[in-house]
């Protein structure tokens, strides 16, 4: 019987899903099922999986557009088995994938998730690796207790379903469910790395977090928050009374560094090498010192980095971000 089933979550994911299902069949390893929810697509992607149909290890399920959050919960209730492998659709899992998860799963049954490392995919047109907390289960829970995300790429992890759901599954349609899982993760259960690369990133410009990289800034900061009010044991404010004032606190040129040095990667990746150049260009200017922190970040020996902005800031806007209330 199997342990693993890996979940693909797809919306309009051509021309990139046909590789990334056959990085999937080409695994070392066999003994796992691949479920697909398609959310409604209408590039071609239905079409595509109905193809597969006589691949007895691949269930399709085709539903109406309902948005990513509801598609992995609907993800979590579909699978029956212990352990649920995340994977996007336009993503590569290298060979030894889910043959290195399985193995980390016997020798670390009691864990919550397990997540690795992950390149920018294609692997050699692209610059850098994606940008992970790679630290000790103890150390994740540490950072998180002190009021800091995780940064954790989403489609390297493997959840245990039980536990997943334990913690109230994927929450909120705002394009952070993933880091919005972590924390509440973090405080229940061990968070493991697997120190291996074992996925292909791809980001290319249709994809969510590109299309919504200032709202997805934004609302990272109200899961920050949500953080905050748990461990302070305060009652939070809706997303709509707080986002305003979150999106205050911003840091514009950290913004602007961040889109630039995505759209270097996505330069390069098309053979754009010219346009690659502007745009590390203007990631440096945008940010001097955001972009020597990205480049060191590649040659650190210490890299459990944290998401979000310093709680400090939180505890000083109390009275805007709780009510007048809060002492």
């Amino acid at each position: 019987m199997s342990r693993l089933t890996v979940g693909l979550p797809v919306y309009n994911a051509m021309p990139f899903l046909p590789e990334t299902v056959e990085s999937l069949l080409s695994q070392s390893y066999g003994g796992f099922d691949i479920l697909i929810i398609d959310d409604g697509s209408t590039d071609g992607s239905s079409e595509y999986l109905d193809s597969l149909a006589d691949n007895n290890r691949i269930k399709v399920c085709h539903q109406e557009n309902r948005g990513l959050t509801a598609t992995l919960n609907r993800m979590l209730e579909e699978t029956c088995t212990p352990w649920l492998v995340r994977q996007d659709a336009d993503d590569v899992a290298y060979p030894d994938r889910i043959e290195r998860i399985s193995r980390y799963i016997q020798d670390f049954p009691e864990a919550g998730m397990f997540y690795s490392m992950a390149d920018y995919f294609p692997k050699g047109s692209c610059v850098g690796t994606f940008r992970a907390s790679i630290a000790a289960p103890e150390v994740l829970r540490n950072q998180t207790r002190a009021g800091y995300l995780l940064s954790i790429c989403h489609p390297t992890v493997c959840l245990n379903v039980e536990k997943t759901c334990k913690v109230g599954g994927y929450r909120f349609n705002l394009h952070v469910e993933d880091i919005d899982l972590w924390w509440r993760m973090a405080l229940e259960y061990q968070i493991k790395l697997i120190p291996e690369t074992l996925l292909g990133f791809r980001q290319n410009t249709g994809s969510v977090s590109q299309l919504n990289l200032e709202r997805q800034a934004v609302n990272t900061l109200y899961i920050q928050y949500l953080l905050i009010s748990h461990l302070w044991g305060l009652e939070p404010k809706s997303y709509e009374n707080v986002v305003d004032f979150l999106g205050t606190l911003l840091d514009r040129s950290f913004l602007k560094f961040k889109e630039s040095i995505r759209m270097t990667n996505i330069a390069f990746s098309k053979g754009q090498r010219g346009r690659a150049v502007g745009y590390a260009l203007k990631s440096f200017i945008s940010s001097p010192q955001s972009f020597m922190k990205r480049f060191a970040y590649e040659f650190a020996k210490d890299k459990a980095i944290v998401n979000g902005l310093n709680p400090l800031l939180f505890a000083l806007n109390t009275h805007s971000l709780w009510g007048n209330d809060v002492k």
